[in-house]
């Protein structure tokens, strides 16, 4: 067969507890790779329902979050891009369910694991903790980071802790991007 060989994508989940720079760090990726980064599902949903989050929303964001990754993945593909970018995924919904609630529903733990990314960072919580009017676990961010530290490894999730300044944040990420994907072809 001739031609170019067959390019798969490669999604990049940066992943942790509030406030350590997931947002930011995506975009940033984005911009450095022209590719998508696909955004955070909840923080939408939560907007929109204006009221707290309870148990039973937990379906419907994993649902929100799984078409918002399957619409971007399609259009990734369309595009013939390499890296796909992810504010998040549903590891995010397990972790918070488990914090918030003691459990979280099969169904969406099963879609989580099914649903792998390549690869996850993990943004530390050295960074300082910002408020927006959404964020409520300052006190608890240990806490919440050991949920998502542990959750990662009982998926069997390839995890890289992603620490320090922002700056030594946005170098070892593309340090990491760059070890695993086609570097002539980001987009």
């Amino acid at each position: 067969m001739t031609g170019h060989p067959m390019r798969t994508l490669t999604r990049v989940v940066l992943t942790g507890s509030e406030s350590v720079g997931k947002t930011t760090l995506g975009a940033q990726l984005a911009a450095h790779y022209g590719v998508a980064c696909v955004p955070e599902f909840v923080r939408d949903y939560a907007a929109a329902k204006g009221a707290p989050l309870d148990f039973r929303d937990h379906g419907p964001i994993a649902k929100g979050q799984m078409a918002l990754e399957d619409t971007h993945i399609a259009s990734a593909i369309a595009r013939g891009d390499t890296l796909l970018l992810q504010d998040t995924d549903l590891v995010s919904t397990v972790v918070y369910c488990h914090h918030y609630f003691g459990r979280c529903p099969e169904f969406i733990e099963q879609a989580a694991i099914a649903r792998r990314a390549t690869q996850y960072l993990l943004l530390d919580i050295d960074v300082p903790w910002i408020a927006d009017g959404v964020r409520d676990r300052e006190d608890r961010r240990h806490e919440v980071q050991a949920l998502f530290r542990d959750t990662l490894a009982r998926f069997g999730a390839p995890v890289t802790v992603v620490q320090g300044t922002w700056e030594q944040r946005l170098a070892t990420a593309t340090a990491l991007i760059d070890s695993f994907t086609d570097p002539y072809h980001h987009g």
